[in-house]
């Protein structure tokens, strides 16, 4: 097991519990002391199976849930008691986000979409337009800025994704089974694209899965089961043991 250090530390969970209410009464528990530090410029993919409860941990490394009880510290302030809207703040300012089915506005061009968390902030349009297609030019759309979603591929799409997730300039990002939606071939350019943003700008990437041919592309894997931590360490040559 990885010894845990909140030295350098991006993302710190200490005793994560979560349960949700039940229809008839009573709660579901579906984290059980969930404990783990990710540092600045790692990349990590957390692997379970369906109903394991990786996407609550991620919900909750996303500040899009909170916990039931413990502690989650972002950039080593404690997030675990905010409001809903300085959930918002903490998403919109630290985090980028890419999700399986892109979530791209489809009537809206390649360059609004990228350019959307940007008018959030509030920063004046020419910089909105400057960062927007700065980040095109990185994921090789640059070409591509006044096309609507439904005229691209499913890798462009996510390309476009990603671009709209370094629009802000995070230090993090959270990818949500980002291979999903694409074929064999278009996942793997993908993928060969976040190592390419862990490895050169430094990115913390934190990227969720249920396979672990996709996880082999991270330097660490948490493998949750059943609401707990069964593995977190290097990527292993198999997944056998997990």
């Amino acid at each position: 097991m990885r010894k845990k250090t909140a030295q350098g530390a991006i993302i710190s969970l200490k005793h994560i519990n979560k349960s949700f209410p039940l229809e008839l009464g009573g709660e579901q528990q579906v984290l059980f002391d969930i404990d783990f530090t990710i540092k600045s410029g790692e990349f990590v993919a957390i692997m379970g199976p369906s109903g394991s409860g990786k996407s609550t941990c991620m919900n909750i490394i996303g500040a899009l849930d909170t916990p039931t009880s413990g502690t989650y510290e972002l950039y080593g302030r404690d997030v675990t008691g905010l409001t809903p809207d300085e959930l918002a703040t903490v998403r919109n300012e630290h985090i980028g986000f890419v999700f399986q089915q892109f979530n791209l506005l489809p009537k809206r061009s390649v360059l609004d979409n990228v350019m959307l968390p940007l008018m959030y902030r509030g920063l004046p349009m020419d910089e909105r337009v400057r960062r927007a297609r700065e980040m095109l030019k990185r994921v090789g759309l640059e070409k591509f800025e006044s096309y609507l979603p439904a005229q691209l591929s499913g890798g462009m799409k996510q390309r476009v994704a990603i671009a709209r997730a370094l629009a802000g300039e995070p230090k993090l990002i959270l990818a949500d089974e980002p291979t999903g939606a694409l074929d064999s071939k278009m996942g793997n350019e993908i993928l060969q694209f976040f190592k390419k943003l862990n490895k050169e700008l430094g990115i913390t990437i934190v990227m969720i899965t249920h396979e672990f041919d996709i996880a082999k592309y991270a330097d660490r894997l948490i493998h949750i089961r059943d609401g707990k931590i069964n593995y977190d360490g290097r990527i292993p040559r198999n997944d056998n043991n997990l």
